[in-house]
C-alpha cells in the first residue's frame, strides 16, 4: 500500500514539532522537513520560549485553552523527565505584573499554569508602579536546545530534514502528497498569502544568574525571562518591518525598562542583540486546503 509522503516546509518550532507529530503519531506516511533555515538561525532561536499565551479574538476560546492545555502537558511531562537537559526545558516562577487593575483580573489559562494566584501587597512592595499582578509558574523553552533536541529525535526516527529554498509550495509536486506550510512569514511567497506580515522582535540576552523569577509587564512588551545560562530581556513589536539589524536606539530602550522591573541588572554581563520576524496580520491558521493546479492535486 502507498505511503503518503508529507514535506513539513519549515524548521522552526512549529515545523520540527508538526514532524515528529505526524512520524509518531498520525498514520503511516513518509515524512521530510524542508527548509532553507536551521537551527540556531531560524526566528524560533530568537524567541524567549515562555509558555504564556496570547488572545487571539478570532479563535474561540475553549479552543485556545485546549490548545494550550495540550502544549503545557506536553512540555510539562518532558521537564519531568530525564530528558529536560537535552530538551532545554524546564518551569520558571515569577510574575506578571499591571499599572492598572485589568479587565480580565483572571485570564483563560489560569488554571493550566501551576500555582496562579494574585500578588500579594508585599510582594507588589518590589514593583512600586504597579498596583496589580499575577503569581504562577510555568514553562520555559531554551528555544536553540529544544530545536536541537526535536532534530535529533527526527533523525532517530528517520525524518530526513532537507536543505532547500522553495519558491512555492507546488515545487514539491509530485514528489510529494502532502504539503504542511510551517514557514510563518514565509507563507507570504510560498502560499501567496498577504495577509501574513512581519512583526518585528528585538531581544537582549544577557549574564544575570542571580535572577531567578520572571517578570511581565501588562501583555508582555517588557519582559525578564531567566533562562538556563542567560536572561532574556524583551522586547519590541513593530508590525510591518523587516529589518533584522539590531537597532542600538531599541537595545537602550529595552535594557532601561527592564531594569526598571529588576534594577540588578545593571551589573548584567555578555550582552547580546538578536532579531526575529514573528509572522503577524492574522490569528492563528489552522486548516486543509485541497489546491488543483496545471500539474494535479496538492
Amino acid at each position: 500500500m502507498h505511503q503518503p509522503r508529507v514535506a513539513v516546509v519549515g524548521a522552526g518550532v512549529v515545523g520540527l514539532s508538526t514532524a515528529l507529530c505526524l512520524s509518531r503519531l498520525g498514520p503511516p506516511c513518509a515524512v521530510t522537513v524542508v527548509a532553507d533555515k536551521v537551527t540556531p538561525h531560524t526566528t524560533s532561536d530568537v524567541a524567549a520560549g515562555m509558555l504564556i499565551p496570547h488572545t487571539y479574538p478570532d479563535i474561540p476560546i475553549p479552543k485556545q485553552k485546549q490548545w494550550f492545555r495540550e502544549t503545557f502537558d506536553h512540555l510539562f511531562a518532558i521537564a519531568n523527565s530525564a530528558e529536560a537537559e537535552d530538551a532545554g526545558v524546564h518551569l520558571v516562577s515569577g510574575w506578571q505584573i499591571f499599572r492598572s487593575v485589568p479587565t480580565e483580573e483572571v485570564p483563560f489559562w489560569a488554571d493550566v499554569v501551576l500555582g496562579f494566584r494574585r500578588m500579594t501587597e508585599a510582594e507588589l512592595k518590589k514593583f512600586p508602579q504597579h498596583v496589580f499582578g499575577y503569581a504562577f509558574t510555568t514553562l520555559k523553552c531554551e528555544s536553540s536546545t529544544y530545536l536541537s533536541w526535536l532534530e535529533k529525535r527526527l533523525r532517530a526516527s528517520g525524518v530526513p530534514i532537507l536543505s532547500r529554498r522553495l519558491g512555492d509550495l507546488w515545487e514539491l509536486h509530485p514528489a510529494f502528497d502532502v504539503v504542511v506550510n510551517c514557514s510563518g512569514l514565509g507563507s507570504r511567497q510560498l502560499a501567496g498569502d498577504a495577509e501574513v506580515l512581519p512583526v518585528r522582535g528585538q531581544v537582549l540576552r544577557v549574564r544575570a544568574p542571580w535572577v531567578k523569577h520572571f517578570i511581565r509587564e501588562g501583555a508582555g512588551l517588557t519582559y525578564v525571562y531567566p533562562g538556563a545560562s542567560d536572561v532574556v530581556l524583551g522586547g519590541t513589536r513593530q508590525e510591518g518591518d523587516w529589518n533584522l539589524s539590531p537597532d542600538a536606539e531599541a537595545s537602550r530602550d529595552i535594557f532601561s525598562r527592564c531594569c526598571a522591573l529588576e534594577p540588578s541588572l545593571r551589573g548584567a554581563a555578555g550582552l547580546r542583540e538578536q532579531v526575529g520576524l514573528r509572522p503577524g496580520g492574522r490569528g492563528v491558521r489552522l486548516q486543509a486546503e485541497r489546491v488543483r493546479g496545471a500539474a494535479g492535486t496538492l
